[in-house]
């Protein structure tokens, strides 16, 4: 248990020999505790599903794959004290991923695929599809996609003339607590989509929606323009860590 079987010692030969050359040990199988563990995990995952497992466990169930030969239970535990929950570690930065020792590029890679599915998965309920009959489904869609980066980002949703979510865009990424973004280029954006709405979603990394000076100030500004060419400005919504802020609703529009 623990035995580096990249290479083995042979004890020295008494006599020359004819025999064939020493074959090195197959690897070790893992040992019965580890086995049995990932045994009953994937039973209990298939039987319940991801409400019948934690976090360190679902993670596990990922590692599994990536690190078949390893006990992965240490390594769920790092992650999550270092990002702080499932969904902040397959959304963590790659450069920040590979500062934690026994993370490598097939886990990495396994870890943005699966993140990249889960943005897939939210997005597909929502493109398509009437929005204000589906706002669960769009705020959703903004906390899986927006709610773990790091740095501020900014996302139009267009809408067409019966409120139905014919596209999804990025318009600006920037800083932890900054993100430039331009008026004019937003609403150029929704004529060339033939659009009548616009929904405009960003994120606080810090984790606290409540909306800055400049939050406000550059609402009023997409606002305006919208105005002066007959686009209807819905929501601007600010994602935190688990909640978010409707302008809305908060009485800003």
């Amino acid at each position: 248990m623990g035995h580096d079987h990249s290479f083995c010692e042979a004890p020295l030969a008494l006599f020359d020999s004819d025999e064939a050359p020493v074959v090195p040990l197959p690897k070790a199988r893992l040992p019965s505790y580890i086995a049995d563990h990932r045994k009953r995990l994937r039973a209990r995952f298939m039987s319940g599903g991801a409400t019948a497992v934690p976090d360190y466990e679902l993670l596990e169930l990922v590692l599994f794959r990536s690190l078949p030969r390893v006990d992965v239970k240490p390594l769920a535990h790092t992650l999550l004290d270092k990002f702080g929950d499932f969904n902040r570690v397959i959304a963590a930065p790659v450069e920040r991923l590979k500062e934690v020792k026994g993370v490598g590029d097939a886990l990495i890679t396994d870890l943005k695929v699966l993140e990249a599915a889960a943005h897939r998965f939210a997005r597909s309920k929502v493109m398509k599809r009437h929005v204000i009959s589906g706002w669960d489904a769009i705020l959703d869609y903004c906390h899986t996609s927006m709610a773990h980066r790091e740095v501020e980002q900014f996302r139009v949703l267009f809408l067409d003339r019966k409120n139905t979510l014919i596209a999804d865009e990025e318009q600006a990424r920037g800083t932890v607590d900054h993100v430039p973004v331009y008026p004019r280029e937003v609403v150029k954006r929704a004529l060339e989509l033939n659009a009548s709405a616009l929904i405009l979603v960003h994120n606080h990394p810090s984790g606290d929606p409540t909306p800055s000076q400049s939050d406000i100030d550059m609402t009023m500004r997409i606002q305006d323009a919208c105005g002066a060419l007959g686009l209807t400005l819905h929501d601007h919504l600010i994602i935190g860590k688990s909640r978010e802020l409707s302008f809305r609703s908060q009485g800003y529009l």
